[in-house]
């Protein structure tokens, strides 16, 4: 059994401050439960371009207002509290914030909690499971 609050992650190396989001990383792959398992917030006014080619993520809204767009076909949905959604076919998208927005995010497979987000908003491919 895995037991772990924000507050003991907080400025631990779990806590990735990416300027203008932050996100804490609850689970990660080093827990070898399958999947990681993130608190995400994203300041009121930023604009952020994300892409995750070998990641699937789910997020759930939980607080805060702003805007999704599929960059590869202009579709956009609002986000609000009560808003999920699904990047199951590794969407290149951008969160437009507008009230800070606070997200529950799972992704498959798990983060490492190393990984940087690279020109094009994604990160590197997992590495192969020893």
């Amino acid at each position: 059994m895995i037991v772990r609050t924000t507050e003991e992650i907080t400025g631990t190396d779990r806590d990735v401050d990416g300027g203008s989001w932050r996100s804490k990383r609850i689970i990660l792959a080093g827990d070898g439960v399958g999947f990681s398992f993130h608190e995400t917030t994203i300041q009121e006014g930023a604009v952020c371009d994300f892409h995750y080619q070998h990641h699937i993520e789910a997020v759930w809204v939980v607080e805060g207002e702003g805007t999704l767009t599929n960059r590869e076909t202009g579709e956009q949905h609002r986000l609000s509290a009560g808003t999920m959604y699904l990047l199951d076919g590794h969407e290149r998208h951008t969160v437009t914030c507008e009230r800070q927005l606070r997200m529950f995010c799972v992704f498959n497979p798990p983060v490492t909690g190393q990984e940087v987000h690279d020109e094009t908003g994604a990160y590197p491919p997992p590495a192969p499971a020893a």
